[in-house]
Parts: C-alpha cells; sequence; structure tokens
C-alpha cells in the first residue's frame, strides 16, 4: 500500500484533542545552510559557560580537568534527550511537554508535577552573578558581604534587561536566535585566544584528555599529591572499588547539571524546532514578539501527516537535519564551550585570593600549576588576605561565594607573568565575557518559564482553545513574563538578603537534574506511544533515554542522600 491513514494508530484517545492534518515540507538541503542553523544554536549559546564560569574554577582547583569526563557522559545522554524530543516536535509540530499532557493520567495531574520540577528555573542566580561581575567592573574589585546591598541593587537592573529583549524580533525565537549567535561569537572567539596565547600546554593536555578519562572520581585512597582514583584501574590493581570522597558532591553536582544543557532547560530544543518551522512546526506557528509579531500565529495544537512514501522520505530528510544539529553542531559546540572556560580557570585562578578555601584542599599537583608562559615583568605576589580573612576561613568562603563569577578574572588580574597595564586589560575583558555569558543565558530562562507554561495553558485549558485566537498567544507569554518578573524581584530579594549567588546556582543545578531523569522517562513514554511505528526511537535510541534518566536520578539521589538527608534528620531530630 501507498498510504497508510494516521488515524488506524494516533487517534486512540489520549487526555488532549487530537491532531489535524497538514502536508510535510520538503527538508531544507546543504544549499540552504542558512536553514540549518536553528534551534542548536540557540540552545548552545544558552548552556555555553554558565557552569564552567560558575563551578569550573571550583572543580578544576581540586581536580583539574579530571572530572572532565562527567561533562562528556552528560553532553553524549542529552543528545539523545534532545534529538527525541526534537523527534516529537518534527511530527506533530507541539513541544515535548504537550506531549506529556496527553499521556495519562492527563494535565490535572502532570500541571502541578511540573510546577514542583520548575522550582529551580524560578530562581534568577545567572541575573545574580552577572550582578556580582559588574559590581566588581565598578568596585574594581570582587564583592564581598560588605556588597550585598549594592549587588542586590544592581541584580534588579539586570533582570529589567533580561527581560526587555524578549519583546522585540518578530518571533521570540528570532530574538534569541541573535543573542545567542553573538554570544557564541564573542565567549568562544575571546576564549581561543586567550587560551592559544596565555595557557600552557600542559592544561591543554589535562583539559581535553579529562574528557576522556573516564572513571577518575574523588577518593581518599588517592595517591600522595592527588585527590583523584580511577576505578577501573584501582579494581584491576587491588581486586576491589575504592572508596569514593562525596563531601563535595553537591559542587560536582552542579558542574555536571550545567554541562551541556540540564534540567527542563534540555525540553525547549522541541519549542525551537517548532519556532524555527521544521517538519511540521512550519505548519503550527510560533511565539511573536509583542512588538513587530503581528502576522505571526499559533496553532492551539499540532498537525500531522499522512504516512505516504513520498511524506517518509521527507520525514528521513528531515531527521537528517535534527542529526546533523545535534551530532555535529550542538554537542561539539558544548564541549568546546566547557573546555575554553576552563582552560583560563585552570591556568589563572590559582592567582586568585578569593581561591584560599579552595587550596589548601587542592593537591599539590594543581596548587601550584606549572606556568612556562614569558614573563614580561617581574612576578607579582598573589594577593594577601587581610588579617581577618586569614584568621577567619568562614570570611574567605564567604567572599568566594559571592564571587564565583570572577574568580579567572581575578586571578589574570593577579597573574604574576602580566605587567599591571596588561593585567587590568585582561581583568576588564574576562569580565565582559562573564557578563556576556551569565546575561544571555538569564534572558533565556525567562523564555524557557514563560514559553513553557505558555504552551501548556494554550494547549491543554480547553477554554483557552475555544475562546482565543491563535495570534492571542503573545497575551498568555506576555502575561507569564509579567507574573515570572514579579516573582524573580522577590526571589532576588530573598536570596539577596539570606543567601548568595552561588548558593542560588547549586539549588538550581541539582533541581534540574532530577528533572532531566524524570523526564526522560516521559519523553520515551511519549514517543513511542504517540508516534507511528515507523518513526518511533530504535532500540539503542531508547537505551539512551534511560541510561540519561539513571546518571541524572542517580547524581540527583547522591546529592540528596549526602546534603539534603542529614539536614532533614537533624531537624527532625532537634
Amino acid at each position: 500500500m501507498n498510504e497508510t491513514p494516521l488515524e488506524s494508530w494516533q487517534q486512540a484517545k489520549n487526555c488532549l484533542p487530537p491532531w489535524g492534518k497538514a502536508p510535510l515540507a520538503d527538508p531544507p538541503t546543504s544549499r540552504s545552510w542558512r536553514s540549518l542553523i536553528g534551534p542548536g544554536i540557540v540552545m548552545m549559546g544558552i548552556q555555553i559557560g554558565g557552569g564552567e564560569w560558575l563551578f569550573g574554577p571550583e572543580i578544576t582547583a581540586r581536580f583539574g580537568g579530571g572530572l572532565m569526563w562527567l561533562a562528556t557522559i552528560a553532553i553524549v545522554l542529552q543528545v539523545f534527550y534532545n534529538m527525541e524530543v526534537g523527534r516529537y516536535a518534527l511530527f506533530c509540530g507541539e513541544p515535548i511537554f504537550t506531549g506529556f499532557l496527553r499521556t495519562r493520567p492527563g494535565p490535572f495531574f502532570w500541571v502541578p508535577f511540573f510546577v514542583l520540577l520548575s522550582l529551580g528555573a524560578i530562581i534568577p542566580g545567572l541575573a545574580f552573578h552577572a550582578a556580582s561581575v559588574i559590581a566588581s567592573l565598578y568596585l574594581d574589585r570582587p564583592p564581598e558581604e560588605g556588597d550585598r546591598s549594592f549587588v542586590l541593587l544592581i541584580g534588579y537592573f539586570c533582570l529589567i534587561a533580561a527581560f526587555v529583549p524578549v519583546l522585540f524580533g518578530g518571533k521570540v525565537y528570532n530574538t534569541l536566535q541573535a543573542i545567542m549567535s553573538a554570544k557564541i561569537i564573542g565567549v568562544l572567539g575571546f576564549c581561543l585566544v586567550a587560551a592559544l596565547l596565555l595557557v600552557s600546554p600542559s592544561h591543554w593536555w589535562d583539559v581535553f584528555s579529562g574528557f576522556l578519562r573516564l572513571g577518575s572520581l574523588p577518593s581518599p585512597e588517592a595517591a600522595e599529591g592527588q585527590q583523584l582514583v580511577n576505578v577501573f584501574s584501582f579494581w584491576w590493581s587491588e581486586g576491589r572499588l575504592p572508596q569514593i570522597g562525596l563531601a563535595e558532591v553537591a559542587v560536582i553536582g552542579a558542574f555536571v547539571g550545567f554541562a551541556g544543557g540540564g534540567g527542563l532547560g534540555n525540553s525547549m530544543y522541541s519549542n525551537y524546532v517548532r519556532d524555527k518551522g521544521w517538519g511540521m512546526g512550519l505548519e503550527v506557528g510560533a511565539i511573536p514578539s509583542a512588538i513587530g509579531g503581528k502576522n505571526i500565529t499559533l496553532s492551539h495544537l499540532g498537525k500531522v501527516f499522512d504516512m505516504t512514501q513520498e511524506n517518509m522520505q521527507r520525514w528521513r530528510g528531515w531527521w537528517k537535519v535534527i542529526i546533523v544539529d545535534q551530532v555535529l553542531i550542538w554537542a561539539p559546540g558544548c564541549i568546546v564551550g566547557m573546555a575554553l572556560p576552563a582552560l583560563l580557570s585552570l591556568q589563572f585562578a590559582q592567582h586568585s585570593s578569593l581561591f584560599e578555601p579552595l587550596r589548601q584542599s587542592a593537591p599539590a599537583s594543581v596548587q601550584v600549576a606549572a606556568d612556562p608562559m614569558p614573563r614580561s615583568a617581574p612576578p607579582r605576589a598573589t594577593p594577601a588576605l587581610t588579617d581577618d580573612e586569614a584568621s577567619e576561613p568562614e570570611a574567605k568562603a564567604d567572599r568566594f561565594g559571592w564571587a564565583n563569577a570572577v574568580i579567572t578574572a581575578d586571578g589574570m588580574r593577579h597573574a604574576p607573568q602580566f605587567s599591571p597595564a596588561l593585567a587590568r586589560l585582561l581583568w576588564i575583558a574576562m569580565l565582559l565575557m562573564g557578563l556576556l555569558v551569565l546575561l544571555p543565558s538569564q534572558i533565556s530562562v525567562v523564555d524557557d518559564v514563560s514559553r513553557r507554561w505558555t504552551d501548556v495553558i494554550w494547549s491543554a485549558s480547553s477554554r483557552v482553545r475555544d475562546k482565543m485566537e491563535q495570534h492571542q498567544v503573545k497575551f498568555i507569554y506576555y502575561t507569564l513574563c509579567g507574573s515570572y518578573f514579579l516573582w524573580c524581584m522577590l526571589s532576588l530579594y530573598l536570596f539577596g538578603v539570606y543567601g548568595t549567588p552561588r548558593l542560588m546556582t547549586l539549588v538550581i543545578a541539582n533541581l534540574g537534574n532530577l528533572a532531566l531523569g524524570l523526564t526522560s522517562l516521559h519523553v520515551l513514554h511519549v514517543n513511542c506511544r504517540l508516534l507511528p511505528p515507523p518513526m518511533r526511537p530504535r532500540w539503542f535510541q531508547r537505551i539512551g533515554l534511560v541510561l540519561c534518566a539513571f546518571f541524572y536520578l542517580g547524581l540527583a539521589g547522591l546529592v540528596f542522600v549526602q546534603k539534603q538527608l542529614p539536614m532533614i534528620r537533624d531537624m527532625l531530630g532537634g
């Protein structure tokens, strides 16, 4: 037979109305290369830099490049996740969250469930870190506890700056693509040039070999002068597994949580596939911006195509687009985006006095890194701590918590091989790169939260489906934007008064690990049940999703057992 009607498989009842029908457009060819630049670039721009700028220095201080292999696993597993949510959007033009709502027990269960999983995203940690970067530029030093009110005030302005760009661009997606493309060119370009000119070959080897150093973990049984042991080689030589050090599991969990993407942010790939107009997204539409999006509409529900031989050939072409976007653009970009900031932090963060709490716990091989770079000026000592700081470890840790995002820049400013003029120039340039990393990523979080719940309301609410026209989706989007803005102001105040930027980011990343693990299994269920058999994931793709779930849920479980469970016991015991 040349045609199999979709009704024979997909019109089985689920928890939302059935899909409509529309033709499947031809996929782009290699000649139309601009059509291939899209969701992967946006995702890469969103995800580059946050973890590396915030937790890279902390990780490299203790372990050098030895834990980068965890980033390799995280990125590979997220490729499987991204491709599967992209598969769903290609087929019906709906984001994966709408697919979640189609499954039992239905929207009344899944909406509050995903509200809980979204708690990490409602904390504006990146804006708070961006504020600490701007404060460093103004104060000409890293901020500390005494600057709390000043950093908090700047944080409010950073939040306002993060909400303004989503008002423009026709499609909100178009604005994100432009911002993230500029971020990628600026940040990776600067880091590449700086790393080539300033970073020693030994650090290049340490970081890039670390991506393949599978099984290296913190252990009290590591060799003298080291903190890592390879569990496989240890088992081979000793006949048993080594003890694993879990004291810093929350920091490691946050590092992995920010590697590539993480959390519910990965599910946004399906939204970007739709808004880019790939596959059936072309027939469904996109979310228009408040200014310039007059003629852009969005269907309440997705549309699917008949499984003719011609359409199946087009489908295979579109699937190749997803493969190129993820395997050849997103994944390599994330590896480079992890490596380059790590190189700079490994080379220079050791020269910052902010690093003292970490320097004391780092092995000798990491504490004093050889620096074969030519010296243009006499050595200058690493800045000394004040008497109070030297006598109070908590004060040092407090400074570190406020200045996570500026440690590498501070290290550059005090690196002994640079003249004072060059050191100051690098200090300013690195702070500006940090701002270019953090503020666009906060913009993406604004869109992420508003977009996710816009799609939920737009598709799941029968009243909205019946009463609102397709061009009116922006009213829901910007109402949610405004509500989210007010919440962020309150959240920023609470963390600004009672916490630190570092604490905010630790919470966000580790909650994200739980969300990514749980939704991996849900994506597998959706694609294996709602899609027609020829388009369902193959066996190895299903295994990839299951491994993604186990990896992130296992990491979230370790953090809970090591960090949260003792706190709960203490509270109950008290």
